[in-house]
């Protein structure tokens, strides 16, 4: 049975032809997606099935409902709902309030029964780590708006890319003492911004010995906790795991950025490597990427040793480590695994030495969103 169907569409503003002729059908229990390039009118044909906007021609229907003319608050009842890259709050509501208003669509619930299901919601709010009461933005800029230390990291990081060694080294030693001075104080921090998570890289049946060093980087270095957790491998009917990154809300960000960057980094270096030595196959690749993570690692550890001489030590945050228990009571700890230090390890530990974190080229002077390197 066919759950939505598309027949004919055209959408056009002024001149520009956004949507033509353009029909598909989704059936029941399906994934479906709509991949195109820039200006292909992915975003317009999402607003038409969700009714943002209404076609200038053919025909919507959603499990044998016609959705001709219907606007978007009655779509939304019949399931049908589109979201944003970038969501937005009601800044003045606490977070028990906001989830409670994205129940409205489908229950009639008079004002009164929320004083019945309020509890019902706060508990699941703690069992979740998330704060009822919690209300407002971080503190720091508009909504919507980049913390202002991402602003004097992100300008850092952009220093980086200077081909002159000293100065991007400098730079980038420059942008972690700023993270460090802005993490001293954890519990401040916490008090301004609240804590939350976010899930980094690919679901894996098998993670790889880089990228259980690279959690490692990021737990030591990063200021945010790092968890293995439990998923599911859709395409392979199989379980799996991924990395979840506990923290501040611009700590989250710049770990997010470096997960990105090191990742990125250590395979271009290992196609550099390759393509230098004249390597046809990819059996040193795992060994070759956990010597560029334990090589940065190493790094970074020499700089902080550089700032502990300078005064500035990193302190346990115990409210995180506090949220982290909340979100899950029950974790386990395994050993690190060995690591063989081969010619390709020690190769690859040589190039992590070498690698300066820095902003990926590309991104002009007012971003202010940390994006993964582009590939080369």
């Amino acid at each position: 049975m066919m759950l939505f169907s598309a027949k004919g569409l055209h959408k056009s503003f002024g001149g520009v032809r956004a949507v033509r002729d353009v029909s598909f059908e989704i059936p029941e229990n399906a994934v479906f997606a709509i991949i195109g390039p820039n200006g292909a009118g992915k975003s317009t044909m999402l607003n038409l099935i969700s009714g943002v906007y209404q076609p200038d021609s053919g025909a919507l229907n959603f499990a044998g409902t016609d959705l001709g003319g219907l606007p978007a608050h009655r779509r939304v009842r019949l399931g049908i709902a589109r979201t944003f890259q970038k969501i937005r709050l009601f800044k003045q509501l606490s977070v028990l309030e906001n989830v409670v208003a994205g129940f409205h669509i489908h229950h009639d619930i008079p004002a009164w029964q929320y004083l019945i299901h309020g509890p019902a919601f706060a508990r699941v709010c703690r069992e979740h780590g998330i704060d009822a009461r919690a209300a407002g933005l971080p503190a720091g800029g508009p909504a919507g708006g980049p913390h202002p230390v991402l602003r004097r990291i992100t300008r850092l990081l952009a220093l980086a890319e200077s081909p002159n060694l000293h100065e991007a080294e400098a730079a980038m030693n420059e942008a972690r003492r700023l993270m460090l001075l802005h993490n001293v104080d954890a519990s401040a921090t916490a008090s301004t911004e609240g804590y939350g998570y976010r899930h980094v890289g690919p679901v894996k049946a098998r993670t790889e010995i880089s990228e259980r060093i690279l959690a490692g980087i990021l737990g030591r270095h990063f200021f945010v906790s790092v968890i293995w957790i439990p998923s599911y491998l859709a395409e392979a009917g199989r379980r799996g795991h991924v990395l979840e990154l506990c923290g501040t809300p611009a700590n989250l960000e710049v770990a997010e950025y470096v997960y990105s960057f090191l990742s990125e980094t250590a395979q271009r270096l290992w196609r550099e490597h390759k393509s230098a030595r004249g390597i046809r196959s990819d059996q040193d690749r795992r060994r070759f990427c956990a010597g560029v993570m334990a090589g940065f690692d190493e790094k970074l550890r020499a700089g902080e040793r550089v700032s502990q001489s300078q005064g500035l030590v990193r302190h346990a945050d115990a409210q995180r480590e506090a949220y982290l228990r909340r979100r899950y009571p029950r974790r386990t700890t395994r050993s690190a695994s060995a690591i063989s230090r081969t010619a390709a390890y020690e190769q690859g530990r040589a190039a992590g030495g070498r690698v300066e974190l820095h902003r990926p080229v590309g991104c002009s002077p007012v971003e202010t969103r940390l994006l993964p390197p582009p590939r080369p």
